[in-house]
This record gives structure tokens, C-alpha cells and sequence, in this order.
């Protein structure tokens, strides 16, 4: 039996607030409290009622929604209590649970209670947190195709082709003393351990603009002192941000912070004015700008008509805009040209990524990733030097289990767990 948890599942001061009781229990306590019996209520009913402190103290005239296990978010008993948004109200309404056997939710536990019920794996539950985080379409899109289980269903193809090559080398094992005997065709194993390798390869890879969705895609504004890049990020971000003053080298060090535009996060940096100087604090600052340049899915390179563009190493695969500030078309200090350079921002964004795209937008999932690509990747070379069956099955085993990891299918730790669940909303 489970302790019955409770939380508010909205923040208090809305016309209507939600209370959630999850657990063994929580039928049998919602009914002590509620002015109905609701012990054979039908499953997923709403039921009108009052909630009362006492016989003739009410609280406030609520909704009250049942579902039993294991048709509930959390796969247990569960309740939801619709009452006014009132903080005095679903205060009440939580210490009238708590003296009636109810504990209060940590963060996070509704969904470490649905994992670990079996209604969503790991990367779906940490999904959950994404959604509610989501500030903007593209990452409300990346974190409902992670809970609707998209990241999952790749791995799952994964596993399905890495099984099928471990049973057969183990099959072999199993019959090495029979020569004339050949259960797998090296050649083909080769060509699908090459498959698996490339699409976690592939999945790896895609961190990087998944990381940019979640995170904010990186716009660095670099230059050389005093060409306006602080005037420049306080006009996008239409705020005080940077300290801007006419003494070259004012800023020291990096300073971000993010702006959507037209649906889509951007982080800005400004950075400290590239030049040669003998200032040690200044030249750290310039070191920290050209390591800002180096991690920049765009740059916006400033000059003014007294200075040059900077010299950078550009790579192939990053956006360059070029901005001549203190000039008829562009001027930061009054936001002349700031549409202008938006327009061009989202020019330079990558927007040919697929809506059924699988993004992996979660350190912990590419740091599995990773792992299991290494793993593959010693497999594929085993087959190729033509090893011993147990040696490359060794490591396609090394795989599968690091990429359950993902899933939740490797974690037991309940230490882990909680981290993972930490970070989450009381009441989710």
C-alpha cells in the first residue's frame, strides 16, 4: 500500500483552482471530506458537491473527478478536487486532506508514481516537465513528440534489431562445436550493426539543435569595443541588460539572455570587444567572446564606421550577419534596423527539420547516447576483423543496456530517480 499523496496542480489566485490526491487511500479520504459518498462512484465521473471543515462550516461548493487504477495519470486511485482559486480556499482544502490521512506531493512524485506504475517510460516523464517549461511553439512541438512517446519508439526499433543480432551470435555460441553449422551471415550482420550505428549516430547528433530548441538558439554579437553590441542586446531585449557606456572595453564578460522571435527562443550573448590589450581582466573577457563565437549557431558581427569587421574563424555550418551600427539604415541606440536584423535572424534559423523528427533535447539522454555509440562502434569493428562472436556480443550487450538507460528499463536507483524528478513542479 502506498502513502496518499496530496498537492495543488494549479497555482493559487485563478477563477478555478485543481487539488490532486493520488493513492491507495485517496477514494476513502475524499469521501470523508466531501458532502457526497463517493466509495461506488463510477470511475472517471464528476461528481457537484461541498467540501466542509465541519457539519456546518463549508469550505467552498467544488468538482470533484474520480478515476481508478489503473486508468489514472498515475496508474493508482486518484481524485481531483476543482475548487475556486482562492489561496485561502485550497489551503483549506489541502490541510482538510493532510488531517485526514493525506501526505504532501514532493516535486515531481505524480509523475514518478506514473513511471513507476508503467504508464510512461523515463524520457516520457521527463517530457512532462519539458511541456510545462515550454515557452514557445517549437518547444511545446519537440516536448509533446517526446511524451507522446516518439524517442521511445525509435529506441524500441533499435532494440528489436540489436536483439535479433545478439540471439543469433549466441545461438552460434551456443553450437560452436558444430562448424558445418551457421546461424548468422556475417555480411548481413555487419550491414545491420552498420544501420544501428548511423541512426544512434544520428540521434546523438541531433542534441545539438534539440538542445538549441529547449535552451534558446545561441546568437553571439561580437565586435570590437564600443561598436554598440551592450546598446544592441538592451534594444532586442528592450531592457537595461548590459551596462553601455562610451569607454572602450566596458563590458568584461559575456552577458545573455534569451528573446523569442516569432515562436522560436534565442539565447544572445554580448560579448567583450575583440582587440589586443595588456588588461589580463580584459584579455579573459575576449578569451570567454571568442569561446561564446565558437558555440554561436549565429553571429551578428558589428562594426561602426570607424572600425572593421572582426577577424573570426567562421565555421561551415554557422550563420554570419554583418551590421554597420551608427549609420542611416541601422542605429541600436534608437532601434532603427532592429526589424530588419530579426527578419534576417530567422533567415539564418534551420527550420527543415520534420515535425516527426526525433530531437533528443536531454543531456542525460545523449550522454546514453554517447555511451551506446561507442559500444556499436566497437561491435562494428569486432565484425569487421571477423572476432569472436562473444566479444561483439559483449558489446552490443553494453549497448542495450546503455540505451535503456533512456527509457527508465536500466534505473532502479532511487537516488537517481529523484534527481531526475527533482526539478519537476510540486503537483506534477
Amino acid at each position: 500500500m502506498t502513502k496518499t499523496i496530496c498537492a495543488a496542480a494549479t497555482a493559487p489566485g485563478g477563477a478555478i483552482g485543481i487539488i490532486r490526491v493520488s493513492g491507495s487511500d485517496a477514494i476513502t479520504i475524499a469521501n470523508s471530506i466531501f458532502s457526497k459518498d463517493i466509495i461506488n462512484a463510477q470511475a472517471n465521473s464528476v461528481i457537484f458537491g461541498t467540501i466542509c471543515s465541519a457539519p456546518d462550516v463549508v469550505i467552498d461548493e467544488v468538482l470533484l473527478t474520480l478515476f481508478r487504477a489503473p486508468h489514472s495519470y498515475t496508474g493508482e486511485d486518484s481524485v481531483e478536487i476543482s475548487c475556486h482559486g482562492s489561496a485561502y480556499i485550497m489551503h483549506s482544502i489541502l490541510q482538510l486532506l493532510i488531517q485526514h490521512g493525506c501526505t504532501m506531493a514532493e516535486p515531481g512524485e505524480y509523475t514518478q508514481r506514473a513511471f513507476l506504475n508503467g504508464k510512461m517510460d523515463l524520457s516520457q516523464a521527463e517530457a512532462v516537465a519539458d511541456l510545462i517549461a515550454s515557452q514557445n511553439a517549437s518547444q511545446h512541438r519537440v516536448a509533446m513528440s517526446q511524451m507522446r512517446g516518439n524517442i521511445s519508439n525509435k529506441l524500441v526499433e533499435l532494440r528489436e534489431k540489436m536483439l535479433k543480432l545478439t540471439s543469433l551470435l549466441e545461438l552460434e555460441l551456443d553450437f560452436s562445436d558444430h562448424e558445418e553449422l551457421e546461424f548468422a551471415d556475417r555480411s548481413e550482420l555487419l550491414q545491420v550493426t552498420l544501420q544501428i550505428k548511423d541512426e544512434i549516430s544520428r540521434l546523438s547528433s541531433s542534441f545539438a539543435e534539440g538542445n538549441a530548441i529547449k535552451n534558446g538558439i545561441p546568437v553571439a554579437i561580437v565586435g570590437a569595443p564600443n561598436v554598440g553590441k551592450s546598446t544592441l542586446l538592451n534594444a532586442l531585449l528592450q531592457d537595461d541588460k548590459a551596462i553601455v557606456s562610451d569607454i572602450a572595453g566596458t563590458t568584461r564578460d559575456t552577458i545573455e539572455d534569451t528573446i523569442n522571435i516569432a515562436g522560436i527562443l534565442y539565447r544572445f550573448i554580448d560579448t567583450a570587444g575583440i582587440r589586443k590589450t595588456n588588461d589580463t581582466i580584459e584579455k579573459l573577457g575576449i578569451e570567454r567572446s571568442e569561446k561564446a563565437v565558437e558555440k554561436a549557431q549565429i553571429i551578428i558581427m558589428m562594426r561602426d564606421p570607424n572600425n572593421d569587421f572582426p577577424q573570426l574563424e567562421i565555421r561551415e555550418d554557422q550563420k554570419v550577419i554583418k551590421v554597420t551600427n551608427k549609420s542611416e539604415d541601422f542605429q541600436a541606440i534608437n532601434g532603427t534596423g532592429l526589424d530588419w536584423l530579426k527578419d534576417k535572424i530567422i533567415e539564418c534559423t534551420n527550420r527543415d527539420t520534420q515535425e516527426d523528427t526525433v530531437l533528443i533535447t536531454n543531456s542525460r539522454h545523449h550522454i546514453a547516447l554517447e555511451t551506446a555509440y561507442q559500444d556499436i562502434l566497437r561491435s562494428y569493428d569486432a565484425l569487421q576483423a571477423g572476432l569472436s562472436g562473444d566479444l561483439v556480443s559483449e558489446d552490443l550487450r553494453q549497448c542495450l543496456h546503455h540505451l535503456a538507460e533512456i527509457t527508465g528499463g536500466e534505473i532502479s536507483n532511487t537516488e537517481v530517480l529523484h534527481n531526475i524528478f527533482k526539478h519537476f513542479c510540486i503537483g506534477k
